[in-house]
């Protein structure tokens, strides 16, 4: 099916992009009863000099306005193992805020940010700039500091579902 741009539903648009495979990253904001995060699926280097980061979050996400009140975030990319940390932080079951870090071990990194433990990679960052466009913020963090796990494998989102991929 083919459909000028203009016409584009979004529904349509969201199906088509199901055919993309997307890397599980957990972003992790806030610090108490105000601690929450997100997972995403459009995460990316911007840059190695300076090293940045790149990801698309959801304005209407409750863990959106947090970014710029603390101004760091951690930045964890999810292994294998790691499905029921996806599931929390996708909000399954209802988990809001800081019961979606439990279940799992978190490490506090050098800008106060929680890392997951185990975690193929983690990044420390700080927000170097936030651009809204449509119903998303281009959020763009500065790595302070980098954590590695060898042999974790890693999760996708493809086709609607989590996919493990082994090492």
């Amino acid at each position: 099916m083919t459909t000028a741009p203009n016409d584009i539903p979004a529904a349509e648009f969201r199906q088509a992009m199901r055919a993309f495979v997307g890397t599980c990253s957990v972003l992790t904001v806030g610090d108490g009863e105000e601690a929450s995060g997100l997972v995403v699926t459009s995460a990316i280097s911007l840059s190695a000099e300076p090293p940045l980061l790149l990801a698309c979050v959801n304005r209407s996400s409750s863990s959106h306005p947090l970014f710029a009140k603390y101004g760091r975030f951690g930045w964890s990319s999810l292994g294998a193992a790691h499905q029921a940390v996806a599931e929390r932080f996708s909000g399954f079951g209802g988990v809001k805020g800081a019961a979606r870090y439990e279940g799992a071990e978190w490490e506090t990194a050098v800008t106060g940010a929680q890392l997951l433990v185990g975690a193929p990679t983690a990044f420390d960052c700080t927000v170097e700039e936030m651009i809204d466009r449509a119903t998303h913020t281009i959020l763009i963090g500065r790595v302070q500091a980098i954590r590695t796990t060898p042999g974790q494998g890693a999760l996708v989102y493809w086709n609607g579902n989590y996919r493990q991929m082994a090492e």
